[in-house]
């Protein structure tokens, strides 16, 4: 059973190494913005909620994603461990994440952190906004989101860092190197592939 979080900031590599570390571990890689699209797609109750908020550009609100991520983690699939990406965010829900392996007598194995010098992390993400046309993505933006993953996120990786649950990767090169580079460091913590 390995139970992971991935953080790292916008343009790190997130998105394909949760996909990656999915299939290395056979583990779910587990994405709030994938809950959130198929709950909406499906029309569920929490679903139908999590719409109105995105609708209105508005973040979706924790008591909320709590919600939808614990009804995840209840999912068969997860049972023998998950990948996290994208939850938690925020100081509390780091709280709910610890209340719902608690219930099940569970807790995280690691959470790795990819680490990726600021101005190559604008350049990829500049890259992609162009590749798919996202005409909003501009520098002045993605600094403005790189700011806010600074200021909300550096509290959780003092947290998970003060126990003992951070591994720091370097987030830059060529996409199996990063693989390689994670599934080796969570190897020397004893957490190796199934």
């Amino acid at each position: 059973m390995t139970r992971l979080l991935l953080i790292g900031t916008p343009g790190a590599g997130k998105g394909t190494q949760a996909q990656r570390l999915s299939e290395t571990f056979d583990i779910p890689a587990i994405s709030t913005g994938d809950i959130f699209r198929l709950n909406v797609k499906n029309e569920t109750e929490l679903g139908t909620q999590a719409k109105a908020f995105m609708d209105r550009g508005e973040y979706v609100p924790d008591s909320l994603t709590n919600e939808l991520v614990r009804d995840r983690l209840s999912h068969a699939d997860a049972t023998d461990g998950f990948l996290l990406d994208g939850y938690p965010r925020t100081a509390d829900q780091v709280q709910e994440l610890d209340d719902i392996l608690a219930e099940k007598n569970q807790q995280l194995d690691a959470v790795v952190m990819l680490s990726a010098d600021v101005d190559e992390v604008v350049r990829r993400l500049l890259n992609r906004a162009i590749e798919q046309g996202r005409a909003d993505d501009t520098e002045d933006v993605i600094r403005h989101r790189l700011d806010v993953y600074e200021a909300q996120t550096a509290p959780l990786i003092s947290v998970y860092a003060a126990r003992g649950l951070v591994i720091t990767v370097d987030g830059l090169g060529e996409v199996a190197d990063v693989t390689g580079r994670i599934v080796d460091a969570l190897a020397e913590r004893g957490i190796s592939k199934n």
